[in-house]
């Protein structure tokens, strides 16, 4: 079992749902987050006064899926997330030990 991250902006989330769907992915979380990479922050200006956003809002999506599933879930959320800018995200893929459904207490692959 495997845990995909991805780090997307949130304008896009609507676009990753729907496209995880599609493959058949039944549950994400989503927590909304802020940070920088090489798009850096902006400026903004505010009833006259200019500051700086060193942290940009994203969305972080993560996903529990088995091994062979994996490949098809991150070319789905490339796919949806992509729009050619800086600033699209990452995605990031970690093993999983275990997972326990908590109503049933099923765990391992069952309890995805």
């Amino acid at each position: 079992m495997k845990l995909v991250a991805a780090i997307i902006k949130p304008f896009k989330l609507d676009d990753v749902r729907e496209a995880l769907s599609e493959i058949g992915v039944t549950g994400i979380t989503v927590v909304e987050v802020k940070g920088f990479g090489r798009q850096k922050g902006h400026t903004e200006l505010y009833r006259g006064a200019e500051y700086v956003v060193d942290f940009l809002p994203k969305i972080k999506v993560e996903i529990a899926v088995a091994e062979d599933q994996v490949e098809s879930v991150v070319e789905a959320v490339t796919n949806a997330a992509q729009t050619g800018k800086i600033g699209d995200g990452k995605i990031f893929v970690y093993p999983l030990e275990q997972v326990i459904r908590i109503r049933t207490g099923e765990s391992g692959p069952e309890a995805l």
